[in-house]
C-alpha cells in the first residue's frame, strides 16, 4: 500500500505560512539543509526550480503524487503557475473549484476518500505539501511526517495542522541537524 507523507517546512512554533496564507518567504533558503533536501527529495522542488538547478530530469525518489489544499495551490496560481509540480501527479482539494483550469491538475472535493483510493493504487509515495487545514482533515491518513524545522518563531500564521484538538502520537525515526540551524525530523504513525 502507498504511504502518505506530510513533508513540510515549519517554524519552531508550528507555523507553515503567514497569517494570510501568503508565500512563506521567512524560511531559510540558504544553508546546508537545502542541498540535503535537493539530494534526498528532488521531487519536492517546483518544476521551474528543477530546471534552473539542472535537475529537471532527476528521478523522483519517494513520491509520484502531490496533494495540495486550495490555499497552497493559490500561491503558485497567483503567479500564473497552475501546476507547480509538473513532474508529479497533482491533486488539489477545493470545495469551490470543481473544474480544473489546467488539464494536468486534478481537482477533488473529498480528501479522505480520494487519499484512500490513491493508497490502493500502484505507485510510489504520496506527498502532502500543504496546507494546514487539509493536513488536519487528512491526519488520520498520514503515515509519515517529515518536518523541516527552521530556527524561527513566527508568532502567528497557519499552523501545521489547522484543525480540531485531537492528540495523536507519532514515533521519531530520524533526526538530521544542519549547521544552518534547520533540523529535519521524520516521524512515523504509531
Amino acid at each position: 500500500m502507498r504511504k502518505l507523507t506530510y513533508l513540510i517546512a515549519s517554524t519552531i512554533d508550528g507555523v507553515i505560512t503567514g497569517p494570510s496564507n501568503d508565500n512563506p518567504d521567512f524560511f531559510l533558503f540558504e544553508g546546508d539543509h537545502g542541498e540535503a533536501l535537493r539530494s534526498e527529495y528532488p521531487e519536492v522542488l517546483p518544476t521551474q526550480f528543477r530546471r534552473m538547478l539542472g535537475i529537471a530530469d532527476a528521478p523522483n525518489k519517494h513520491f509520484d503524487t502531490v496533494l495540495q489544499g486550495r490555499g497552497s495551490w493559490d500561491i503558485g496560481a497567483r503567479e500564473g503557475l497552475t501546476n507547480t509540480y509538473q513532474h508529479l501527479r497533482s491533486i488539489v482539494f477545493s470545495r469551490t473549484i470543481t473544474q480544473s483550469p489546467d488539464p494536468t491538475v486534478e481537482f477533488a472535493t473529498d480528501p479522505v476518500a480520494r487519499v484512500r483510493e490513491l493508497k490502493q493504487e500502484p505507485g510510489a509515495g504520496i506527498w502532502l505539501c500543504g496546507g494546514g487545514r487539509l493536513a488536519a482533515t487528512l491526519r488520520p491518513e498520514i503515515d509519515e511526517l517529515v518536518i523541516k524545522l527552521h530556527p524561527i518563531v513566527a508568532g502567528a500564521g497557519v499552523g501545521m495542522f489547522d484543525g480540531e484538538f485531537s492528540p495523536a502520537q507519532f514515533d521519531l525515526t530520524h533526526v538530521e541537524p544542519f549547521t544552518s540551524g534547520v533540523v529535519h525530523l521524520t516521524y512515523t504513525k504509531r
